[in-house]
């Protein structure tokens, strides 16, 4: 059923719809809304039986908002797990990563880097991405990112397509240095918690600007995808260039966890990142992540804040 949810404030207070080309048929004030659904994760966690009645409703019954009086969220408000991959394109994993991280046949040698990030890291879509104060060096990272539909566990690659309910686009910000470090010694491990921490900052997931139903993007392993900063082209390549693809990242996964509905899967960006060149954003920065067949994230960089955390200079230990 071709469908795209999006979750939003209408008249300050939050609200779901399905987009269409007349505007936001709103649901939970739709008269045949009797399961009084609120929230994109409610009816996701109802199953496809809740998605085939919503797919029912008149639009001509309920009310149909203007897209231009609804402040969009994020798809999804509230997932119980927000997980992603690193290095999933073999250009940005050359670009990045380290020679000893390259190998020849990746999909038969190595696995899946997964990660998990918190729930306060989501962002609205034309939200401000608030600047941490923790680092002084941030990063783009377009990514397509999967919502399941359905409850999965050891589920193969060939499988999964039964348990993802749709798509949307994600901005994984990266934080590429850490101000902390500031006298800090050397451990071994120092390196990789960084890099992680750099992934966790409040704001640093936009997600949006809704999610797409499966059945409507169709081959999610042949998608276009690009990354503008400013209206300069940073990002583009196709979502067949991923080492692992969609498929093989849900079954990946649910044979570490049970994945539930309303759980986000970001799978991954392609070569182009600021780390690469230098080019990390500035203060002010609008970025904008396309996806085809999904549409456009866009999310404003904030101001640079004045003073950053040093724990061990300024004695906050």
């Amino acid at each position: 059923m071709n469908m795209k949810l999006a979750s939003y404030y209408y008249r300050n207070q939050p609200s779901c719809g399905v987009v269409t080309e007349q505007g936001i048929m709103d649901i939970p004030s739709h008269p045949d809304n009797t399961h009084k659904w609120t929230s994109a994760l409610q009816i996701l966690q109802q199953g496809p039986q809740a998605m085939a009645q919503l797919k029912m409703f008149d639009p001509r019954k309920g009310t149909i908002l203007d897209p231009d009086t609804v402040v969009l969220t994020s798809p999804i408000t509230q997932p119980g797990k927000l997980l992603a991959l690193a290095c999933n394109y073999p250009q940005h994993l050359a670009e990045y990563a380290k020679p000893a991280d390259i190998t020849d046949t990746p999909r038969h040698t190595t696995t899946p880097w997964p990660f998990l990030m918190p729930g306060s890291a989501l962002l609205a879509p034309n939200a401000t991405i608030p600047w941490p104060s923790y680092s002084s060096q941030l990063d783009y990272e377009v990514e397509l990112a999967v919502v399941i539909g359905k409850p999965c566990k050891d589920i193969s690659a060939q499988q999964a397509a039964d348990f993802i309910f749709g798509y949307t686009i994600a901005n994984d910000i990266s934080a590429r240095s850490v101000t902390y470090k500031a006298g800090r010694a050397n451990r071994p491990r120092d390196e990789f918690y960084d890099w992680l921490a750099g992934k966790w900052a409040d704001g640093f997931l936009p997600l949006g600007p809704w999610v797409v139903s499966a059945d409507e993007i169709g081959d999610p392993r042949n998608l276009g995808i690009e990354l503008k900063v400013n209206g300069q082209l940073r990002q583009q390549s196709n979502t067949g260039r991923m080492t692992y693809n969609v498929y093989e990242i849900v079954a990946f996964l649910s044979h570490i966890m049970t994945l539930s509905p309303g759980d986000i899967i970001c799978t991954g960006t392609p070569h182009g990142v600021g780390h690469a060149t230098g080019h990390y954003l500035q203060a002010g920065d609008t970025i904008e992540c396309a996806i085809e067949k999904i549409g456009t994230l866009t999310n404003t960089l904030g101001p640079k804040p004045q003073a950053f955390y040093e724990p061990l200079n300024t004695g906050a230990f």
